[in-house]
């Protein structure tokens, strides 16, 4: 379901938006909250609440770990975008789950139009560690439609 308004999407967000995410804002375009589901450090796996604004999305990214590893993003509210590269863009919606193994470059994000969530998983692995890089161009992402 689309939200775009964000009092309506802040009701139907279960997971929260928690705080704006400024120590990785440097990543993303437009702005994005985290509320972090488990302490970080206190159980084996990473675990948040992701949300993002209408329009926000990550830059390309690569997970990489000498073994595991990896990400699971679940879809809780509104609808965004998921791309491995050289793949075609998938909509994503409440419910929906995306597998990203470890050396997958890939980038995720809030659809133009709807406020977006997801709860995002590190897969436990060794050596991990996350490569940002480039941008999600504006005119790229302008194109993308259901």
């Amino acid at each position: 379901m689309k939200y775009t308004d964000k009092n309506t999407f802040l009701k139907a967000n279960v997971f929260g938006i928690g705080v704006s995410n400024d120590n990785y804002a440097q990543y993303f375009i437009g702005n994005s909250f985290l509320n972090f589901l488990v302490k970080p450090g206190e159980i084996p796996i990473f675990m948040a609440n992701v949300t993002f604004e209408p329009g926000c999305r990550n830059n390309w990214h690569i997970h990489h770990a000498a073994s595991g590893g990896g990400q699971v993003l679940i879809c809780t509210a509104g609808e965004g975008w998921y791309q491995k590269d050289g793949e075609t863009p998938l909509s994503l919606s409440e419910g929906s789950i995306v597998y990203i193994p470890s050396g997958v470059k890939h980038w995720h994000g809030a659809k133009n139009d709807s406020w977006f969530s997801h709860i995002a998983i590190q897969i436990p692995g060794t050596e991990t560690s996350n490569e940002w890089l480039e941008s999600v161009s504006d005119e790229y992402y302008i194109t993308l439609h259901d």
